[in-house]
């Protein structure tokens, strides 16, 4: 499985081209067939999961209970924006203008490594972000690591 980390900016074309950090195809499992599928993440960014990262989801997701209206609305959710780019021959994938709009892409985009997955940011959404929280970094990554 692939790991992602790390983070980069990058210009993305008026085509909604971008392209992937190579430290970031390097861990790109071949399993993956150099696809991603892109969906709508949280807190206003795209997460696009390689290929075979992504069946492992579709696994939990077929696991659901589709009676239960609070699954219903994340498989709905979820799999109503997803939509699979590859790697063209320049290294980039195609963010459709949908994505773009949703996370207020435009210009540049900051990518970032996720672990199973990389997200795609507008950079001053993801400043915001990083700044919002109300506790400070080290009581947030003691109370977290401890579970």
């Amino acid at each position: 499985m692939s790991f992602f980390k790390g983070q980069e900016i990058y210009s993305i074309d008026n085509k909604g081209r971008v392209n992937v950090p190579a430290k970031m195809r390097k861990t790109l499992s071949p399993d993956a067939n150099d696809t991603f599928v892109l969906t709508r993440g949280s807190d206003r960014c795209i997460a696009a999961y390689p290929l075979n990262a992504w069946k492992q989801h579709e696994a939990r997701f077929a696991a659901l209970d589709q009676n239960d209206p609070a699954s219903r609305y994340l498989l709905r959710t979820v799999l109503s924006w997803c939509e699979e780019a590859e790697i063209d021959a320049q290294q980039r994938i195609s963010l459709s203008k949908r994505y773009t709009d949703f996370a207020d892409i435009e210009g540049k985009v900051l990518i970032v490594g996720m672990i199973d997955h990389i997200e795609f940011w507008n950079p001053d959404e993801f400043e915001r972000y990083m700044q919002s929280s109300d506790a400070p970094y080290e009581q947030i990554a003691a109370a977290v690591m401890k579970r």
